[in-house]
């Protein structure tokens, strides 16, 4: 089995100890010579200096550490992450002590001066000493590549120099350390105790923003997003899921300048519907069983008999339609069947119940918009349209119409509007859904990119396995292909799909 990166970092890690020292061969301070400062005291933003990257090679390789800090603290960002790595991300001690240098002439002149993390794969308790004396008001604890005891005996010794551990969490076992460790430091684990919760695999180095979502509700009061923000929709799609910082590091290493759009769209966010429904859906995924079945949205209920055996099959989301279709449904339909669904005992862990619109200002979107804000929906499906401004804040997602290579432009918009999932629905001219026409293979392999695949548009239970293998997609949406005519579902179709992706 060959390394993982995140193993080639440690072993190349231990080796450079093991022949330069603890400090790397680089003089530092006998002692600390420079203020503190509580990380993430305040919710805010962390802003990383970093030159390079495992999986991005190099970033901002010429950067000045001094420099780019100071940019990050007139953002009024509320701490300043230090790369200190050398082999794949090109750091050093010496940049720590800078910017710590930096941070306390600027509190000598009362302008407004950041925490110091030193971000590292630190391994050793001597090494929070040693980041104690250049400076750092905070470090790193990554609780994959530490055992209990080591993970505890770190914490510890950063909470004896009145520093934070910011415990970096991810796979199912390090809950468990992080659980351990608070304990273990009692009363005091609220002042030191920062968790953070990677959206980037170090392992494998590929980020996925549903990750966070997916466990906010483990993690304490002081929660960190870390990875994968690259714009100031970004920064404001993590506050909705109701974190209390995020740590940014390649998007504004490489333009300074966006550190404080990023840092104003984090500040002037907050939890709202649609982090509370990113989250309900990251819990579904991750929460499953057999994690590789996609989950499965039967779109176009318009009969209670038929959304109940779509529900009892194992429907991950039903979709109503709220758009002058064939298909469409009524405010009292969904209310009904909101209502009868939610008080069964068999549905408490029922499906999502998603509103379909692909007009926002038409009677039917302002209908299923209300009803989303009401809670009777979970989210609202924007097919073929982005939501506008005064729409960003309820709960939603977006679906893209895609036949050609250009109708991609909509899905890389939507991307950088911080959407974490797009639904790619077959295009057909004039009909905004239900089409039983699929998309174009080619086209998927060629523009799908690295997010995980929701798939709609002629799926049915003689191609649905056939797809799955190809695109290994995490959703299907399916209409058209479980009916007997637009809103009649055929439940022996149903069954049969649902027996095909078990």
């Amino acid at each position: 089995m060959s390394e993982d990166i995140l193993a080639k970092i440690v072993r190349m890690r231990k080796a450079d100890i093991e022949r330069l020292g603890l400090n790397f061969g680089i003089d530092i301070p006998e002692k600390r010579r420079v203020g503190h400062t509580e990380f993430l005291g305040n919710a805010g933003a962390i802003l990383e200096v970093k030159r390079a990257s495992p999986s991005k090679g190099d970033i901002a390789p010429d950067l000045d550490p001094v420099r780019l800090a100071t940019t990050y603290a007139e953002a009024h960002a509320q701490a300043v992450s230090v790369l200190t790595e050398g082999n794949f991300f090109k750091g050093s001690l010496r940049d720590l002590i800078a910017v710590a240098d930096l941070m306390e002439k600027r509190r000598q002149q009362g302008l407004h001066a950041c925490a110091v993390l030193r971000k590292d794969f630190l391994l050793y308790e001597d090494e929070i000493n040693i980041a104690y004396r250049c400076g750092a008001d905070a470090v790193l604890l990554i609780a994959r590549i530490l055992d209990d005891e080591q993970l505890v005996k770190m914490a510890k010794r950063a909470q004896s120099y009145d520093m934070q551990a910011f415990v970096e969490v991810r796979e199912k076992d390090d809950f468990r350390k992080l659980q351990i460790v608070t304990e273990a430091l009692g009363d005091g684990a609220a002042k030191t105790i920062v968790a953070g919760v990677n959206s980037r695999d170090l392992a494998t180095f590929h980020t996925d923003p549903l990750v966070p979502a997916s466990v906010r509700s483990k993690l304490p009061a002081k929660a960190v997003f870390e990875s994968g923000i690259l714009t100031p929709a970004d920064a404001d799609y993590a506050r909705s899921l109701g974190f209390t910082g995020i740590l940014v590091g390649e998007a504004v290493a490489k333009n300074p300048p966006l550190a404080k759009e990023v840092v104003n769209a984090f500040e002037s966010g907050r939890e709202n519907a649609k982090g509370k429904f990113w989250k309900k859906f990251a819990e579904r995924k991750f929460g499953r069983q057999d994690v590789r079945r996609p989950l499965v949205k039967i779109c176009g209920i318009t009969r209670e008999e038929d959304g109940m055996l779509a529900a009892e099959l194992g429907a991950d989301m039903l979709g109503f339609v709220f758009s002058t279709t064939k298909r469409l449904t009524t405010e009292s339909f969904v209310r009904s069947f909101a209502t009868k669904l939610r008080t069964s005992n068999a549905n408490k862990n029922g499906p999502l119940l998603v509103g379909v619109i692909t007009d926002p200002n038409s009677e039917e979107g302002k209908t299923a918009i209300r009803l989303a804000q009401e809670g009777i929906l979970d989210a609202v499906q924007f097919h073929g349209i982005a939501p506008s401004a005064a729409d960003t804040n309820l709960a939603h997602y977006c679906a893209a119409r895609v036949g050609e290579s250009a109708d991609f432009e909509q899905v890389a918009s939507l991307r950088k509007s911080g959407e974490p999932r797009i639904l790619l629905d077959a295009k057909v001219e004039g009909i905004p859904g239900g089409t039983g026409k699929t998309i174009p293979e080619t086209l998927l392999r060629e523009k799908a990119g690295d997010l995980p695949l929701w798939l709609a548009g002629g799926i049915n239970p003689e191609n649905a396995a056939t797809l799955i293998n190809k695109f290994q997609p995490e959703l299907i949406d399916v209409s058209s292909g479980v009916e007997d005519a637009p809103g009649i579902k055929n439940h022996d179709k149903m069954r049969a799909l649902f027996s095909c992706i078990d």
